[in-house]
């Protein structure tokens, strides 16, 4: 994001600092997007996956200085992506391909150098943390908003509103094209130690550290006479033609070696106008390629008329009075208002309703690359049904334009290759025989009690309650409770979020039209019972049993091409200690706030990224049966806990592979010693193994795995005892008795 040649010249010229206390008693709108990709990275988060461990603490103890000076925030996050982009997998494949260069350069035992390259890969990139920064504001009651479009749009019109929303805008200066005339691009914070170690220590602050804490900001009118005394049509011509998220920069001005600098664009642009330009430069043969002029005109028109929503909770275009009647070419299809309610509440991600406007999904390459057949699979042919599937559900429950969507889907890894469905082709959706669930808060209390009282605790949203709920087949008859009319809606987030889980788990086979545990519900049960109900657990178990499902809860030789496999020993002792990281990838490590610290495996990221995949598909299914039970009219709409109710689903939080990693290390490490089963030898290795991963609990992660470890199996026999295909059963038994000399 930004305007790269006009923040160069805007550093060393207009942009300024002020005092922050200037802004106590002020409400900054803050673009979300620009906030998180100014904040302090962990450079091996992209060797992971999962969020940022230390992110979160970081990201509090800024807001908690700005408010500590009157300073009150409001978010803005965007919404669906409504821009051209004529390269839509080259970032992805960028950053798996900066990653591929850091595993290289790691495995070479040059890991300052790897730090540097896993840094520059852009991953995580905002969107990928917009989910983790909406949970942490939330938490600790900042506002925020989802624009059904664009952020900035959507602060613009705060800011311009005659109610005064926003005092100012803390963002990029794509802003300014939106009619803003201040923005804040920067806060800088006066060093307080951290943490009492820091104190102890009396750490130094930072050199660039002010004494006090300041802002910095820049204004239209200081840009215009720096530039000449420009107008201001000028100036938004070349701030578009100097090349943005919103438009690609004009041709002639961005040439291999020879890129203007933004003073030479403005000048270029004053001597006539963008359309002139176009014109004038009609022959060129990426101006004929992009058909710039007509993107030119669109993109102008996507900003004087960009779709936000108003403070009525209506969706609107800015200056709706002469917006085009065919806006929708420039900003996208308009989804229903409803839908963009919940979407500005944090209720429901942009991701598949994305897909339903677009009409496009794309498949974008993993951290690892992807370079796997099996993954190419899992994401092309396995994973295909169930976004159909969703997007069937939800088309469904809205009018008939979106019944008759083409949606065509793109992988990067074959981009001339897409597959298309028209939505009609999948109706009727399976929502009929999902709406049997209306089950009561009153009933699933008294369940919950008759579970015991180890079991009353257990959240009315949770995998665990409603797995475990159905093992009374009376109960689970009870349940069958289809609407009817005039019957009281579903009211509290407790029974409205269990009825969506209920819902999903039938979606997925877990549970059967007659509310009954199948055997695969079975097998989850068999999981939970062993694995614990907390909701990092129950993801765990959740995953794993898609993962056998799926056929790739294995040992198979997956990643061949990639480094970080087990490398000691014999092919057996290989393959065992494989399975048990492979299961622990699913846990999470036990670390503290800080950015980890540790080994690395690319083998394990690329399992990860399998995991990854399944969960966000399971993930936007459950989303999607919580929100077709409002439009459907089922459950009470006035309501204000709509970032709740998301929490409240299961898979919100998205674990990295490190617990995966550190057991492949503990594992291969026993090796080094000639009897690797001795206690001397395990006590030695999980001792020695705590100095390898600093800020982390690893006797308490290593006994998190080996948990895992028994649930999982656990669950593999109750598979195999049921008739289920589970792949190499014998192996399961072979490896569980090979660990228990090893833990």
């Amino acid at each position: 994001m930004g305007i790269q040649t006009f923040d160069t010249w805007a550093a060393s010229n207009v942009i300024k600092p002020l005092p922050l206390s200037l802004l106590s008693d002020s409400v900054v709108g803050v673009d979300a997007t620009y906030y998180l990709e100014g904040s302090t990275k962990e450079p091996l988060v992209s060797a992971l996956g999962g969020f940022p461990l230390g992110l979160e603490s970081s990201i509090v103890r800024e807001l908690k200085a700005l408010q500590s000076i009157g300073l009150r925030l409001h978010f803005v996050f965007n919404g669906l992506d409504c821009a051209i982009d004529d390269d839509p997998f080259g970032p992805s494949l960028a950053a798996a391909n900066n990653n591929a260069i850091a595993f290289e350069t790691y495995e070479n035992n040059k890991a300052d150098q790897a730090i540097q390259f896993f840094r520059s890969s852009g991953a995580p990139t905002a969107v990928a943390l917009s989910e983790f920064l909406k949970k942490t504001l939330h938490k600790h009651g900042i506002p925020f908003t989802v624009a059904p479009y664009s952020a900035l749009a959507q602060l613009a019109y705060f800011a311009k509103h005659s109610e005064g929303f926003v005092d100012a805008i803390y963002g990029p200066a794509e802003i300014l094209l939106y009619g803003v005339d201040k923005i804040i691009t920067k806060f800088k914070l006066a060093y307080q130690p951290h943490d009492a170690v820091e104190r102890a220590n009396a750490r130094r602050p930072p050199q660039d550290a002010p004494e006090i804490s300041q802002f910095f900001w820049m204004d239209r009118r200081s840009c215009l006479a720096a530039l000449g005394r420009i107008s201001p049509a000028t100036f938004e011509d070349a701030l578009l033609l100097a090349g943005s998220k919103i438009l690609s920069p004009f041709p002639p001005m961005n040439k291999p070696g020879k890129i203007y600098p933004f003073p030479d664009a403005a000048g270029l642009v004053a001597a006539s106008d963008a359309v002139t330009l176009c014109n004038q430069y009609s022959e060129d043969e990426e101006i004929q390629r992009l058909d710039y002029l007509d993107r030119y005109k669109r993109a102008m028109a996507s900003i004087r008329h960009h779709v936000v929503i108003t403070s009525e909770g209506d969706i609107e275009p800015l200056d709706k009075d002469n917006a085009p009647d065919d806006l929708h070419d420039c900003v996208g299809q308009r989804l229903p208002e409803e839908l963009n309610m919940y979407l500005s509440r944090g209720m429901i991600r942009p991701r598949v309703l994305g897909w339903l406007a677009s009409g496009t999904i794309l498949v974008l390459a993993p951290y690892d690359g992807g370079d796997s057949k099996v993954y190419q699979n899992l994401v092309h042919e396995q994973l295909e049904p169930l976004r159909r599937q969703t997007l069937s559900l939800l088309a469904d429950s809205l009018n008939r334009y979106y019944q008759r969507k083409e949606i065509t889907t793109k992988y990067w890894f074959d981009p001339n290759s897409p597959s298309s469905v028209n939505i009609k082709d999948l109706l009727p959706s399976p929502k009929d025989s999902i709406n049997s669930w209306n089950v009561r808060e009153n009933a699933m209390s008294d369940r919950r009690q008759a579970l015991g009282e180890q079991r009353q605790d257990l959240p009315l949203g949770s995998i665990s309650f409603a797995v475990q709920s159905l093992r009374d087949t009376i109960f689970a008859a009870a349940t069958i409770t289809p609407l009817k009319k005039g019957q009281q809606l579903l009211q509290s987030r407790g029974e409205i979020c269990a009825n969506a889980v209920w819902r999903f788990l039938q979606l997925r086979g877990y549970v059967d039209r007659q509310h009954q545990l199948t055997a695969w519900g079975k097998v989850l049960d068999s999981i939970l019972s062993v694995a614990g109900s907390q909701s990092q657990q129950e993801r765990a178990a959740l995953l794993a049993v898609e993962l056998m499902r799926f056929g790739l809860l294995n040992a198979d030789t997956m990643f061949s091409a990639y480094s970080g496999a087990p490398s000691r020993s014999n092919d057996i002792d290989k393959r065992n200690c494989m399975l048990v990281s492979r299961v622990a990838c699913l846990g999470r490590l036990i670390h503290q706030p800080r950015g980890y610290s540790g080994p690395l495996s690319r083998h394990i990221l690329a399992y990860h990224s399998m995991v990854s995949a399944i969960q966000a598909s399971m993930r936007d299914m459950l989303e999607i049966c919580l929100v077709t039970m409002f439009l459907e009219g089922g459950a009470n709409r006035d309501r204000g806990d709509w970032m709740d109710m998301a929490l409240m689903l299961p898979l919100f939080d998205e674990d990295s592979c490190a617990l995966g990693v550190i057991m492949l290390h503990y594992l291969d490490e026993l090796f080094v010693r000639e009897d690797p089963t001795s206690e001397t030898t395990r006590e030695e290795t999980t001792s020695r193994s705590q100095g390898w991963v600093v800020n982390s609990d690893f006797k308490a992660s290593q006994q998190l795995a080996f948990r895992l470890w028994d649930a999982v199996y656990k669950g593999v026999k109750v598979a195999n005892d049921s008739g289920e295909d589970v792949k190499d059963f014998q192996m399961w038994h072979d490896v569980d008795q090979w660990l228990g000399q090893r833990r």
